[in-house]
């Protein structure tokens, strides 16, 4: 997942791959900024926003994101939902706009854009979700927009999104009347590795669905895995296995569209259980 490839003059052909969606999309962002300087003579900037948009000399982007960022007085960092997706650690378009007035960095709105565009452009902020990566690819008026369904964030924030990056298909209400094959609680790896979170899992017949709950209660999933097509087998050894104690009891879920989940089970017989129920719900389920 969230791999590029740069194929180099003598068609050989690197792999890179990022840690989530948007970084990717960062590197294709810079490196195609950099071949075009390269076809056109010009050296390659990465800062080189200041002349382009006149920013004023007196003003310290460096600075300016340390204040965005402060823990009491910053911009607060928020888990926003959009298109079916959740986007952790991130803020509006609006917001950046609303922080840059509020703390007189800015007199208007339109100087806010102008100074939002130049942290982007330098890398300060990030786009987060198709529209603010639109308007920062040339396909709006400005790189920056001023509009509460333009989400950004820091890019040491810790930031990841769910749905498209990690760890949730949607959960739709006509996924519950499907009759109960197996439950049980299982340690789960989160988007992050080593983040390991016990989860209550029931795993559904038809629809193919393995939803996920809370163990201290709530009759509402948190997610689920659609396991049509998907493929499931045991893992005898990955890496950190032996710090959490978990040789021969952890199993692997492939979905259709290559999102791998690492599930620990109570013990070996407690896996192989787990691992047949869900290859019969996998043939058969929708």
């Amino acid at each position: 997942q969230f791999v590029f490839k740069l194929t180099a003059a003598k068609q050989q052909d690197h792999f890179f791959q990022a840690a989530y969606l948007e970084e990717r999309d960062a590197w294709v962002r810079d490196i195609k900024k950099a071949i075009h300087c390269i076809d056109g003579g010009q050296r390659f900037a990465r800062k080189s926003t200041r002349k382009s948009i006149r920013l004023p000399e007196t003003i310290n982007l460096s600075a300016l994101y340390l204040s965005m960022k402060d823990p009491e007085k910053g911009i607060k960092e928020l888990k926003l939902e959009k298109d079916k997706k959740v986007f952790n650690h991130c803020f509006t378009g609006t917001s950046v706009i609303d922080w840059l007035v509020s703390s007189n960095s800015i007199r208007n709105r339109r100087e806010g854009l102008m100074l939002a565009s130049s942290l982007l452009s330098e890398g300060y902020l990030q786009p987060a979700g198709d529209t603010s990566k639109a308007a920062a690819e040339g396909l709006s008026d400005t790189p920056f927009l001023d509009l509460s369904d333009a989400y950004y964030y820091f890019p040491d924030s810790g930031f990841f999104c769910e749905g498209n990056s990690s760890d949730d298909d949607v959960v739709l209400k006509e996924e519950f009347r499907g009759m109960v094959v197996k439950q049980g609680c299982l340690l789960k790896q989160g988007h992050r590795r080593k983040n390991w979170k016990v989860r209550k899992f029931v795993l559904r017949e038809d629809p193919a669905y393995l939803h996920y709950y809370d163990p201290a209660g709530g009759e509402e999933p948190l997610g689920a895995i659609h396991l049509r097509g998907c493929v499931v087998t045991a893992v005898e050894d990955m890496p950190d296995s032996k710090k959490y104690d978990a040789d021969n009891i952890l199993f692997e879920i492939i979905t259709a569209n290559e999102i791998h989940y690492y599930l620990q089970a109570a013990s070996s017989a407690e896996r192989t259980e787990w691992i047949r129920a869900i290859q019969a719900v996998a043939r058969t389920g929708k």
